[in-house]
C-alpha cells in the first residue's frame, strides 16, 4: 500500500526502484503491517484490556517483500505480559515483540536505555537534531475514509480491507464497549507519523524503520479529535545508517496522553548524496 509513499519530494524505500538502488532484494512492506497479526493474539491473550492498555514493542530483524507469507506467535508469561515473534515460511524471524498492558516493561525500554547511554558519533545526516528536541502539535485525528496524506496514501477503510486477521472492533463501534471503531494498533503507528515530525533531517535520504513501539493508556477511537507532538529521544549510528529514536504522544482534547508511539528510524548513509565516502 506504499508504492505511491513519497517524503521531501521523493519515493520511499518501499519503491521498487529505490530498494534496488539501496541494495535491498526488493521493496520491503511497512513493518507496523504486523502489528494487525499481533493485535488479535494480544486481544486472545488479555481480552479487552488490549485495547485500553495494550502495548506492542518490536525490533525489527529482517525485512518483508510484498508477498511473502509471514506467521505470527504469542506466547504469555506473565499476567501483563506475552512473548511474540513472526517468521517467515523459511524460518527467517521478522521481529520480535513484547505484549503488555498496563504499564508492564517492554522490549523497547531496554534497547532506547541502551542508545541513550552510548556516544552517537560524528553524524552527517541527522546532525542538527538535539535530545529533547520537539515539534508539533499537529492534528492527529482519524476517519475512516479520508486519506492519510502523502507519507501514508491510504484510508482506514482501505487498509481494513487489506488486514488479512481482521477485529469487528476495526470498523464496528456498535459492538465494542466505547461506541466508536478502535484503531488498530498499525494506525496508531500511521496517527503519529503521517504528517511527518518536521525535524530537520538532511535530505534527500532515505528511511526505514528498525523498532517501533505504540502504547495505549486508554482506548483510541476513530472520529474522535487528537493531535500529535514528537521528541528526539535518542540519536546513534551504525555502519550503514544513521538513525534517531522519537516519542510522538496522541493527545486528546482535554490535554491527556491517550497513546505514545516510539519509534527509532534509520537513515541510509548511501542514499544521502553529500555523504563523506566511508572507509574501506
Amino acid at each position: 500500500m506504499l508504492h505511491d509513499q513519497t517524503y521531501d519530494g521523493h519515493a520511499s524505500v518501499h519503491d521498487d526502484s529505490m530498494a534496488e538502488g539501496l541494495g535491498l532484494p526488493g521493496a520491503p512492506i511497512e513493518g507496523p503491517t504486523h502489528f494487525s497479526q499481533l493485535d488479535l493474539l494480544a486481544y486472545e491473550i488479555f481480552g479487552d484490556e488490549w485495547f485500553v492498555t495494550g502495548c506492542v514493542s518490536s525490533h525489527f530483524e529482517n525485512m518483508v517483500i510484498e508477498g511473502e507469507q509471514v506467521r505470527a506467535f504469542a506466547q504469555q508469561t506473565d499476567d501483563r505480559t506475552a512473548e511474540a515473534w513472526a517468521e517467515k515460511q523459511n524460518g527467517d524471524k521478522v521481529l520480535t515483540a513484547t505484549l503488555t498492558i498496563r504499564g508492564a516493561n517492554t522490549l523497547l525500554s531496554e534497547r532506547l536505555a541502551a542508545a541513550q547511554s552510548k556516544d552517537p558519533g560524528e553524524l552527517h545526516i541527522i546532525d542538527r537534531l538535539e535530545l529533547g528536541m520537539t515539534t508539533g502539535p499537529d492534528n492527529a485525528t482519524l476517519t475512516m475514509d479520508e486519506r492519510n496524506g502523502d507519507l501514508y496514501p491510504f484510508s482506514l477503510a482501505e487498509k481494513l480491507d487489506s488486514i488479512t486477521e481482521p477485529c469487528r472492533w476495526y470498523s464496528d463501534g456498535a459492538s465494542n464497549p466505547w461506541g466508536n471503531p478502535v484503531v488498530p494498533s498499525e494506525m496508531l503507528s500511521v496517527m503519529g507519523h503521517r504528517g511527518g515530525s518536521h525535524l530537520p533531517v538532511r535530505g534527500p535520504s532515505v528511511g526505514l524503520f528498525i523498532d517501533l513501539e505504540v502504547c495505549r493508556y486508554q482506548p483510541v477511537l476513530v472520529d474522535v479529535e487528537y493531535s500529535v507532538t514528537h521528541e528526539v529521544v535518542a540519536m546513534g549510528q551504525s555502519r550503514r545508517v544513521e538513525s534517531y529514536w522519537t516519542r510522538s504522544s496522541v493527545i486528546d482534547s482535554s490535554g491527556a496522553a491517550v497513546a505514545d508511539v516510539l519509534l527509532h528510524q534509520g537513515v541510509f548513509k548511501a542514499s544521502y548524496a553529500d555523504y563523506p565516502a566511508q572507509p574501506a
